[in-house]
């Protein structure tokens, strides 16, 4: 007899055995013995036996509720779903900058919940909505030759200790699955000091397009533009950029052939600000520029003003493994008040914009433009199959 049978045999038998009298029981044991094979003193036990439910450990019980958890997904959506080691940082200001604006209002003890909570919690809490993301395909457009000799190289371990206004440049190709043909492309600009992004929509990749996508973020930078570092592609390495960079009094660099790493800082922002928010459609009209330009310019808030950097101080070697240190987490315009480069002026214009942004209507304004843009994309590929 299977242990299923057993089973069901001692649910059968059990409530007359224990219903019943001595010559009953006698009786029941005989046969549940002869029949099942088991010693009369197990059958005994098993017959006897009440069921009591199991008693379930529920672990500690859950400290933020719902009270608490809805509000922390929307300051995360508001914030551009950032981690939480990024988050839990700049929670506080972010709250703050909602409930100024009227756009969240907590009661107290909602609020310290919030603050309280660690950014591993947040992590865990939020983690299911995370979503995974593609690649681009590769450009082969390499510089001239000639040129490299005049330009000095920097790798990434030059970067340590820079100066405000050292900014690595790159472009991020709008191609869709090819390079073929004409399409738009992204300057992404970002200072390796503070962290400040910048980001400019280009008219393809021509080298005249390319310089002046430079000089319009160079005038828009809070600080002056002191080094300009790229890879060693032909948009950037060219006489003409050579040239500007002479004239504005900026030193020009660029990194190693096939070695990504001396330009991490904007390979990163390349992911994190373009890639991710635009994505890795085709765009070829000039409504899709301006459409850009839009966008970006919201972007452009809520990365330097909301989006906190973690930099890395210090590393350490435990056996096989590598331990980092980085500082504490501090958005792009944190760290440019911190490094005292501004004049009181300049200072209070930042401010004075930093008080204006009310960040869940900036975050809006982006996803309005971002369903647009992917609108725009998907009549544009509609109309290329159709040719």
């Amino acid at each position: 007899m299977t242990r299923q049978a057993v089973r069901e045999y001692v649910a059968g038998a059990k409530p007359r055995y224990q219903a019943g009298g001595k010559k009953a029981k006698k009786a029941i044991l005989d046969e549940f013995c002869a029949n099942t094979g088991m010693h009369r003193k197990a059958a005994i036990r098993l017959l006897n036996k009440v069921e009591r439910p199991r008693a379930r450990n529920p672990g500690r019980p859950r400290r933020y509720g719902p009270e608490v958890l809805e509000p922390l997904a929307q300051a995360w959506e508001v914030g551009d779903r950032m981690c939480g080691k990024l988050l839990q940082p700049v929670l506080a200001e972010l709250l703050d900058a909602l409930e100024r604006h009227e756009e969240l209002m907590l009661p107290a003890n909602v609020k310290a919940s919030l603050l309280q909570m660690s950014a591993s919690t947040i992590d865990r809490r939020l983690g299911r909505y995370r979503r995974p993301g593609l690649r681009q395909p590769k450009l082969r457009k390499p510089g001239s030759t000639g040129l490299k000799a005049q330009v000095p190289i920097r790798t990434w371990s030059e970067w340590k200790g820079v100066p405000v206004g050292s900014v690595q440049a790159d472009l991020v190709l709008h191609c869709g699955e090819t390079t073929e043909g004409f399409y738009l492309t992204t300057l992404c600009v970002i200072d390796v000091a503070t962290g400040w992004t910048e980001l400019q929509p280009v008219w393809g990749l021509r080298e005249t397009e390319v310089i002046a996508s430079l000089h319009m973020v160079s005038r828009r930078l809070p600080f002056k533009l002191r080094e300009l570092h790229t890879d060693n592609g032909g948009e950037f390495l060219n006489r003409k950029l050579l040239a500007w960079c002479y004239r504005e009094g900026v030193r020009f660099s660029r990194g190693r052939s096939y070695r990504k790493n001396d330009q991490a800082y904007v390979e990163q922002k390349n992911w994190q600000t373009v890639r991710r928010l635009v994505g890795y459609d085709r765009f070829e009209s000039k409504e899709a520029q301006s459409l850009l330009q839009q966008l970006y310019a919201c972007i452009r808030l809520q990365t330097n003003f909301f989006r906190p950097v973690r930099k890395l101080v210090a590393k350490e070697r435990l056996g096989a493994k590598t331990v980092k240190h980085y500082d504490e987490p501090r958005t792009p315009y944190q760290r440019l008040i911190a490094s005292a480069v501004l004049t009181q002026e300049e200072r209070a214009d930042l401010d004075a914009v930093y008080l204006k942004i009310n960040p869940a209507l900036l975050k809006q304004r982006i996803e309005q433009l971002q369903r647009k843009l992917w609108a725009l994309a998907r009549d544009e590929r509609r109309v290329a199959n159709a040719g």
